[in-house]
């Protein structure tokens, strides 16, 4: 119906616009650009967005530049983008214009047609709301914004949830002597704790890597305006802006170092994302220690038992499978994927402009959600709540040939073999067929091959990082 829509224009002429919708021309002219996807830039980068602009507005008030009323308009407007009330209104594809000049200028448009109707009088988008900025530096700095705040807020706090599940499980469950495997196949025991200790500390030093590689995160490009060179911002006005924001969000904000650099390249953007598949590449290994335990419970190892938490097999009745490190398995393969795209994103940057911002955005902000949830997920039903099946764990250990190794400094190397593979062949335990082979007494070697004291060295304690 002709109603349905309203004529809005731009430099390039007129446009047709939803009746009821907030944005103006620019942002239809993308709508009708970029049918693609149908993925829009996610809620955290608009949270972001928001904040960039009310920022903008305070400090372009405070420099004298925006009338008050103006800028109070633009702020409250601002705000309600950032706190998620009009995500509706940003329809743009993620799929768009490298620079993300298009959802800039939504957000420019919005805000002003909020600001407008607050006010009583236009707020214009380009010259009050975007004003001392560029798409250029204010993508950048969303992406940045975003990147680290959900780092902060959802990342590290679901890594630290998985790292303390784990050490609790150590304490609760890690007396228990365990066969120790390597290739896959029987190596010396150890304490179901030490292994647990490994995985606690693969999270805490992944945990010390994304935080280490914040710290680049952490410099906004806001000021460069265009190409770097801040044309059309004040000189006070970058400066000002990371410090209301670092305010703001009690998370150490600055102007970068170098503009030129931030509206450039996202190197950082590239070594967070490498961190992510650092932090995806120890959660598989947890994963996949936790479904070889927990397999069988006839024909596999099973050592541990997961939570069952559901129906494994809608042909097979009673079968039950690790659903919980499996989901997780595939978030960390997607988490790897992301990274790939980051890392061909991150090589855009062209001149003065990296051009591939919306798709960096995109798929670093998912690769945090991700892995933040199944962290979570992995920690509360299937880390916390597996059972240790003790009596199956000592059998294994008690069958363990390997454990001859023990006798090696007493009966020498190539007996010790010999003994190892005649157990093994005939299905025996160790101590029998070594009464056998050598003249020690039985209690010499229980002695000998008790496997408690083989576990003792290594780093257990304060081996998660205290």
């Amino acid at each position: 119906m002709a109603d349905s829509f309203r004529i809005e224009k731009d430099t390039m002429g007129e446009v047709r616009v939803p009746a009821d919708a907030l944005w103006g021309a620019q942002t239809q002219r993308a709508v009708d650009n970029f049918p693609i996807s149908g993925q829009r830039l996610p809620r955290p980068f608009l949270r972001a967005l928001g904040l960039v602009k009310r920022v903008a507005a305070e400090v372009n008030r405070d420099l004298g530049l925006l009338p008050a009323d103006v800028a109070g308009a633009i702020v409250a407007a601002a705000q309600e983008v950032e706190s998620g009330q009009h995500d509706a209104q940003f329809p743009i594809d993620v799929f768009q214009t490298g620079s993300g000049t298009s959802t800039n200028m939504n957000a420019n448009e919005v805000i002003a047609a909020l600001a407008t109707r607050r006010l009583g009088k236009p707020v214009h988008p380009n010259n009050h709301v975007n004003m001392g900025q560029s798409s250029n530096d204010s993508i950048p700095t969303a992406l940045h914004l975003s990147a680290a705040l959900e780092t902060h807020e959802q990342l590290i706090p679901a890594l630290l949830h998985l790292k303390a599940t784990i050490e609790a499980k150590a304490v609760q469950d890690g007396a228990v002597v365990k066969t120790g495997r390597t290739h896959l196949m029987d190596a010396m025991p150890l304490r179901l704790e030490q292994q647990l200790s490994g995985w606690a500390q693969q999270v805490h030093l992944s945990i010390e890597r994304i935080q280490a590689s914040l710290a680049r995160v952490h410099e906004l490009a806001q000021g460069g305006t265009a190409i770097g060179t801040g044309i059309n911002a004040d000189p006070q006005f970058a400066t000002r802006f990371a410090g209301r924001v670092a305010a703001l969000t009690a998370v150490p904000f600055a102007k970068a170092r170098n503009l030129f650099s931030a509206l450039a390249a996202q190197d950082s953007i590239v070594e967070l994302s490498g961190q992510l598949k650092a932090t995806a590449c120890a959660v598989i290994k947890i994963s996949n220690d936790l479904r070889w335990m927990n397999s069988g419970p006839i024909a596999g190892l099973g050592e541990i038992a997961l939570p069952a938490l559901q129906p494994g097999s809608s042909i097979m009745p009673g079968k039950v499978n690790p659903v919980i490190p499996e989901a997780a398995l595939m978030v960390c393969a997607q988490v790897i994927g992301n990274d790939a795209a980051i890392t061909h994103g991150g090589q855009s940057g062209v001149f003065e402009l990296n051009v591939a911002l919306p798709l960096l955005a995109r798929n670093v902000l998912e690769s945090i959600r991700l892995l933040a949830a199944a962290c979570r997920v992995l920690a509360d039903k299937a880390i916390a709540g597996f059972t240790v099946n003790v009596a199956r764990i000592t059998d294994l250990v008690d069958k363990n040939p390997i454990l001859v190794t023990a006798l090696n400094p007493v009966i020498g190397y190539d007996l010790a073999a010999k003994i190892a593979k005649r157990a093994y062949k005939e299905g025996r335990r160790l101590i029998d067929v070594a009464l056998e082979e050598t003249k020690l007494s039985r209690a010499e070697l229980e002695k000998l091959l008790d496997p408690r004291p083989m576990c003792d060295g290594g780093i257990v304690e304060g081996a998660g990082g205290g």
